[in-house]
């Protein structure tokens, strides 16, 4: 038998290749990470999820939009903040976070190393830091590269006047007018942080409604909620050229209808693509699809037998929490180990400014399919939490099958709603239903007095 360095490797220390790593090692396993950026953490820590979301957090304390600026010790709030006073917070939190995964990565004997990684063959990986190159074989690889933003059409991303997903959380300084390309979940939240400091934005989106896979009130909630905040939809428009003015320096965007947008940046979020470009992995007997993603089966293994692939490098759903599990269930896959399917009722959450979470089924996919449902709802305005927090305009939603009274989907928006969802999750995959709602006592005051009161409005429904 061949003699490997290692067991396995995670190609990217992200969400989905760290919790490959780490699980490989819990095993016994000899395992590694390769990780191509500064750091380790992937997109996640360095671009994406942890960035985005302490920015948010920093601005719904900046704005004034939630009275708790003291819990945030870099949060001043005398004037409008500059990107600096934003950003300190981004700082220290991913430090922080880099730490954490380290000492994880560490305690676990998961060695690390840094640089490009390319199959040289199906076993073989060679890892370019700067002149330095090194070559490693493995028995078992799990690729967990991410994902990079779709270019920018006709002009390059210089990360001041046209920025990409990934260069806006090194902003230097503030807009006062914002164009977004792309109502995709990255660019709802990035449209609505800037639009709660006092930017001018403008949305522009090629589809008729944004975030299509929600339901369908909770989107219509939050755009209401995003035009009182002067935000500008242009649904049903695309970009047909961008450019950049000189004297001053601003972007203007030509949609197809005829439209011109000019404004001091633009954010292109149309997208991203997987990054397996520089992996060389037709030497591994691999070939991706047009946006760079790899095919796995129900084990995330790919076609070729002892290579896997997890988390935004394999598409839908993209969240670092499904990331996570898929490279833990990739690991116990490669060695053996029976650790069931992956959940088929995960959660899903949008940072936007009001943010909006939900589980299971919204309404448009459950009349579709004719399943007969009764909805129950709650307002924040009518919960004494709601009142506390200043959230009057928050909404949760729970759907329940009219003949057994199973829970079918819960949806949210408003503070705290990617918290609250969690109840419902485990009601929904325990298969509970309204009965439980009924019977329990919630703490008071809290916002997850919502599912008692919409538990009792679906009830009254239910009579008839």
């Amino acid at each position: 038998m061949r003699e490997f360095d290692f067991d396995l490797v995670s190609i990217g220390s992200g969400p989905a290749g760290q919790r490959a790593a780490v699980q490989a090692a819990k095993l016994g396993k000899r395992a590694a990470v390769i990780e191509k950026r500064r750091s380790v953490g992937g997109v996640c820590i360095d671009t994406g999820t942890i960035p985005s979301k302490t920015l948010r957090e920093a601005v719904v304390m900046y704005s004034g939009i939630a009275g708790k600026g003291e819990r945030l010790p870099w949060a001043r709030l005398d004037g409008r903040p500059t990107c600096a006073d934003l950003f300190a917070g981004v700082d220290r939190v991913m430090a922080r976070e880099i730490e954490v995964i380290e000492a994880q990565l560490q305690r676990n004997d998961v060695l690390v190393m840094f640089g490009q990684a390319a199959f040289v063959d199906p076993h073989t990986l060679e890892i370019q830091a700067g002149p330095a190159v090194r070559r490693i074989t493995a028995d078992k690889i799990v690729i967990a590269v991410g994902t990079d933003p779709a270019p920018a059409p006709g002009v390059e991303a210089d990360g001041e006047v046209i920025l990409t997903t990934d260069q806006i959380v090194r902003l230097s300084r503030m807009p006062r007018t914002l164009a977004v390309v792309g109502a995709g979940v990255i660019g709802i939240e990035y449209a609505s942080i800037f639009a709660a400091l006092g930017v001018s934005v403008t949305l522009v989106e090629r589809r008729e409604r944004p975030l299509e896979f929600l339901d369908r009130e909770i989107v219509d909630e939050l755009v209401h909620q995003l035009r009182n905040r002067n935000v500008t939809f242009r649904f049903g428009e695309a970009v047909e050229a961008l450019a950049v003015t000189e004297e001053p320096r601003r972007a203007l965007l030509l949609l197809e209808s005829g439209k011109r947008i000019v404004a001091d940046m633009v954010l292109f979020s149309a997208g991203r693509v997987a990054a397996t470009s520089a992996l060389n992995l037709g030497a591994a007997g691999l070939s991706t699809d047009a946006r760079g993603r790899l095919v796995v089966d129900a084990q995330f293994r790919t076609a070729v037998p002892h290579i896997f692939a997890a988390g935004d490098v394999i598409g839908y759903p993209s969240l670092a929490a499904t990331s996570s599990e898929q490279g833990r269930l990739a690991s116990c896959a490669a060695f053996g180990v029976e650790a069931g399917p992956m959940a088929s009722h995960f959660p899903i959450g949008i940072y936007a400014i009001p943010e909006i979470s939900m589980v299971g089924a919204p309404e448009h996919e459950l009349t579709t399919r004719k399943i007969p449902y009764e909805a129950g709802v709650a307002r924040y305005r009518e919960i004494a939490r709601g009142q506390i927090v200043g959230d009057h305009s928050g909404m949760f939603k729970m759907l329940f099958h009219r003949e057994d009274r199973r829970l079918l989907g819960i949806h949210c928006i408003g503070t705290g709603a990617t918290e609250l969802v969690h109840v419902g999750q485990a009601v929904l995959a325990l298969g509970g239903g309204l009965d439980y709602f009924l019977g329990t006592v919630f703490n008071y005051p809290t916002l997850a007095e919502c599912y008692k009161v919409a538990a009792l409005d679906a009830s009254n429904k239910l009579r008839f």
